[in-house]
């Protein structure tokens, strides 16, 4: 197997042009390229440069393998820095709730400098709202949250608003009697079927008055109201995404309402060095 500065030498002399250019960009003799060269062609069985003229030149096999030596290389840098992440302390995997109230551009930049920084990190996201998103970072199921501000939190959590918000309206199908009203308020909006959001670990936190049907997240909502099964709250953003001119937003007093979105983590389980800065570039 060749070594690192072997290889190192075949592809900057390469892509140099020559080995003296490929010497100076690495601080080396001509005479200490021209030989790391030559013992990789006799590794590899292999003529790897043309010499027949005064600029040597890849050869056919040359180019396919400047290809896989620079995949090595490439390989062995993420290695190199994987490992460096890990003994700093770096978690080898993160993972994070995000409510579906909350649609981001802010996230999306967010994950996308994530990626270039620890790019062999594991990252994991889950869909959860209110109590359930709250359990997943108490048990330290999950070492971050996005989701929608409650007035308070548990003790053994930290909060901190995001400079972002969204907003929730009431839709129903567009086929549904409600669409045909001129005026819809709370008393009419009670004689017909609330679809709510009910979550997992405390589906009974409040009851509704009327009837009721629940689901854990607002896509399952989404997909209750498009069946013309009631009328829901639902994230615009969702709707706009997901609802496919299904669904018709009902215009009655208090609604839609502006939702503000808080990062928490535990002080049980903290976030390490990766979660921690993708929390900072979130609250920035």
């Amino acid at each position: 197997m060749a070594s690192h500065e072997v290889l190192l030498a075949f592809v900057e002399a390469a892509t140099q042009g020559s080995f003296s250019a490929a010497a100076r960009k690495l601080g080396r003799s001509q005479s200490t390229i021209s030989a790391a060269v030559a013992s990789l062609e006799i590794d590899l069985n292999l003529v790897l440069f043309d010499r027949s003229s005064r600029k040597p030149s890849l050869t056919p096999a040359g180019h396919v393998m400047l290809q896989r030596a620079e995949e090595i290389l490439a390989a062995t840098s993420r290695l190199e820095i994987t490992a460096s992440q890990l003994s700093q302390g770096v978690e080898p995997k993160l993972t994070v709730a995000i409510s579906d109230t909350y649609q981001s551009d802010r996230f999306e930049a967010a994950l996308s400098a994530f990626e270039q920084r620890y790019p062999d990190l594991e990252l994991e996201c889950l869909i959860a709202e209110c109590d359930d998103l709250i359990s997943l970072v108490q048990r330290g199921r999950a070492q971050v949250a996005f989701a929608e501000m409650q007035d308070s939190y548990p003790p053994d959590l930290v909060s901190s608003t995001v400079d972002e918000r969204t907003e929730i309206a009431l839709f129903v199908s567009r086929t549904h009697p409600l669409t045909a009203l001129a005026h819809v308020d709370q008393d009419v909006l009670q004689q017909h079927r609330e679809l709510r959001l009910a979550t997992i670990v405390n589906p009974y936190e409040s009851r509704a008055k009327g009837r009721v049907w629940s689901a854990p997240s607002y896509l399952m909502l989404l997909e209750m109201a498009e069946g013309g099964f009631g009328w829901a709250p639902l994230p615009r953003w969702l709707v706009a995404r997901f609802g496919q001119g299904s669904l018709q937003e009902l215009q009655v007093r208090g609604w839609p309402k502006p939702v503000y979105v808080d990062a928490l983590w535990s002080r049980q389980y903290p976030p390490g060095p990766a979660g921690s800065w993708l929390l900072s570039k979130m609250l920035e």
